[in-house]
């Protein structure tokens, strides 16, 4: 089975920030990949626009060695190489200045789609679509791609939305979160709607709880600045495991369109309860062995910036009213590891006796590194000996079931930004939806703020802080063993 290729419409990528670290280790490399599987159409173009001074040259040698470190399979096609680097093009530009915005102009057609991405701080933003106004680059058929953060709390999101509706539609803008453009995920909408199976079943009646995990082997890294201002609850509850909950929790949309889909996430977002902070856990990583605390390598003794999160969750809506869902994500934890688990209740009645012990169905749905669906399921233990029950999975792994060529997917990145030039809005999040994040994210960090709450130490290589267990202990719960 070979995946069928969509071309694009030709087109004119601008990135600002062009030799920042996303543009060199995802998007050059992301759109070479789509280069080589013939989905850059017609002589679509891809323009470079930094402060960093250098010419169209020095730019194609960058990207070159961009693609050689993040893209293992660059070596077999140096022929595409050299064809994709001649689509390259780059501007010396200053982002609140007057320098490089007429050559710029020079460059971008009118003709053709106009997408650019800001890849750079928020702070840029407005500035940007400014420029892009005063020198006549927003027709149209343009786009804007805004990375996150999107603010960093709901009065400067709703800044940055209105900065850019001056000059730009809602249309017109893409607010990325590339975890939306990750294969697994959008199979979340392709179980629970196509297949009839699940849906009947997906409510408070026969689901006891909902597990969400995103668990990061490594530390902050070079992230240490931007990480230590934000924390685990901006970095990735507000935004990725949001959209990870809406996915999981909303109604069917009418139809597979972007707006249609986005009013029932956000829909949920706006049933989501109050989190008291009785319900939530806040840790940070301390030093083991070789690898060193958060707090040395943000550079900040006194830091309490929290790396893990968990908490537990209520939507008070029909079909979820009474059913937490429980969701955690941290760095330094035991191994990088994302997954969903729907776990449905117990049977009503045991026919089988108290010795055949307690059993429950589990829909585990793999994100990352193994991507794929799991099912447990209750059979009989095989021998003779009376009815013995054991769970067993039901397991398919994407690249067993559909072959390792159908499962090599596009990195999210690749997806998103051929999203972008179709114009295809459904997975990027929409003004209003990031500002109902925002609205029930800012009194959880309010109160911690408040309060000076310090986070739990745990250490690096564990689970996470112990009062994580606890929060499911207390329920009569415990979380899933979570496997790479």
């Amino acid at each position: 089975m070979v995946s069928r290729v969509i071309p694009v419409e030709t087109f004119d990528l601008v990135i600002f920030g062009g030799t920042g670290d996303l543009a060199r280790r995802k998007i050059l490399p992301g759109l070479f990949r789509r280069f080589c599987a013939e989905q850059m159409g017609g002589d679509s173009r891809i323009v470079g626009a930094a402060r960093s001074e250098m010419d169209r040259d020095a730019y194609r040698s960058f990207a070159r060695e961009a693609i050689a470190e993040f893209d293992p399979d660059a070596a077999g096609h140096e022929t595409h190489l050299e064809t994709f680097l001649d689509r390259l093009d780059y501007v010396t530009i200053d982002a609140r200045g007057e320098t490089g915005w007429e050559d710029l102009a020079a460059l971008v057609r009118p003709e053709v789609i106009r997408a650019f991405y800001f890849s750079v701080a928020p702070s840029l933003f407005g500035d940007l679509a400014e420029r892009l106004h005063r020198h006549g680059m927003d027709c149209d058929n343009c786009r804007v791609v805004v990375e996150k953060p999107f603010g960093r709390d709901l009065e400067s999101a709703r800044a940055l939305n209105r900065t850019i509706a001056t000059y730009f539609d809602e249309h017109q803008i893409y607010r990325i979160d590339h975890y939306l453009g990750k294969e697994t995920v959008q199979n979340l909408m392709a179980i629970r709607f196509g297949n009839m199976l699940f849906e009947p079943l997906w409510n408070s009646q026969y689901v006891d709880h909902i597990q969400i995990t995103v668990a990061e082997e490594v530390g902050v890294g070079g992230r240490g600045e931007y990480y230590d201002r934000a924390g685990a609850m901006r970095d990735m509850m507000q935004n990725h495991m949001m959209q990870l909950l809406c996915l999981i929790a909303m109604e069917p949309p009418a139809k597979f369109e972007p707006d249609a889909v986005r009013d029932e996430k956000l829909k949920v977002i706006r049933a989501l309860d109050h989190v008291p902070s009785t319900d939530i856990v806040r840790g940070q990583y301390e030093g083991s062995g070789d690898c060193p605390g958060y707090r040395h390598q943000v550079g900040n003794r006194d830091s309490n910036t929290e790396s893990f999160v968990a908490l537990r969750a209520h939507i008070s809506n029909w079909r979820w009213a009474g059913t937490p869902f429980y969701l955690r994500t941290g760095k330094r934890l035991r191994e990088r590891a994302s997954e969903i688990a729907i776990v449905f209740k117990d049977a009503p009645h045991s026919i089988f006796g108290a010795e055949a012990g307690r059993h429950r169905n589990i829909l585990t749905i793999r994100l990352q590194p193994n991507e794929g669906i799991e099912l447990g399921v209750t059979i009989k233990e095989p021998g003779p000996g009376g009815m013995r029950l054991i769970d067993v999975p039901l397991d398919m792994s994407f690249a067993e079931a559909l072959g390792p060529e159908d499962a090599d997917f596009p990195d999210a990145y690749e997806r998103l930004i051929m999203d972008v030039i179709r114009g295809n809005q459904t997975l990027f999040m929409r003004g209003d939806e990031v500002e109902a994040a925002w609205a029930w994210a800012d009194p959880i960090i309010a109160a911690w703020e408040r309060e000076e709450a310090q986070p739990l130490p745990y250490a690096a290589g564990s689970a996470g802080p112990d009062d994580a267990l606890m929060l499911m202990h207390r329920d009569g719960r415990r979380w899933r063993e979570v496997k790479a």
